[in-house]
């Protein structure tokens, strides 16, 4: 069975950079992307960004768009998010889910399985 750890989350100021990882084990052909997710405190968890297997197609959310890249490493089963000219608004815990790629919308919130568990960005002076 698919297994997903994220890592990389920390404190950053206003203006800094993360990048976080999403290390796959288990691999099955049952899903053919994989994407990332935050959910701030209080508030819905939302879609981030998504990428296909083969990395060819890319999709962002309109609040991370110009400043967040998504891309993966198949040799080393690893999605990255690196993540720039972070703002306090980024500030939620990140979770990475495997699932379908959609053409018009990337991942889907409701299709995603495999959640992982999470890790968090705090974005404060």
């Amino acid at each position: 069975q698919l297994q997903l750890v994220e890592s990389g989350g920390g404190l950053v100021q206003p203006g800094g950079s993360l990048r976080l990882s999403c290390a796959a084990s288990g691999f099955t052909l049952a899903y053919d992307a994989i994407g990332w997710f935050r959910q701030a405190p209080g508030k819905e968890r939302e879609g981030v960004s998504c990428i296909s297997n083969s990395g060819g197609s890319k999709n962002y959310a309109d609040s991370v768009k110009g400043r967040f890249t998504i891309s993966r490493d198949n040799a080393k089963n690893t999605v990255y998010l690196q993540m720039n000219s972070l703002k306090p608004e980024d500030t939620a815990v990140y979770y990475c889910a495997a699932g379908h790629y959609y053409r018009d919308s990337g991942c889907r919130r409701g299709d995603m399985d495999n959640w992982g568990k999470g890790t968090l960005v705090t974005v404060s002076s």
